[in-house]
């Protein structure tokens, strides 16, 4: 086990569950695929600011 590489899994695992907590990242209703990436993007930036 690389404990690097196990730290780096949970960082992203945790990533994604904050993620979750927006709406509209969690449902995709923008149905491309352009759209879906800046909805990424605002909570993205959200939780980096926090």
């Amino acid at each position: 086990m690389d404990r690097t590489l196990y730290r780096l899994h949970y960082q992203v695992e945790c990533f994604c569950h904050d993620l979750r907590r927006f709406r509209a990242a969690a449902t995709r209703y923008d149905k491309t695929a352009t759209c879906y990436l800046a909805v990424l993007h605002v909570p993205s930036m959200l939780l980096w600011l926090h």
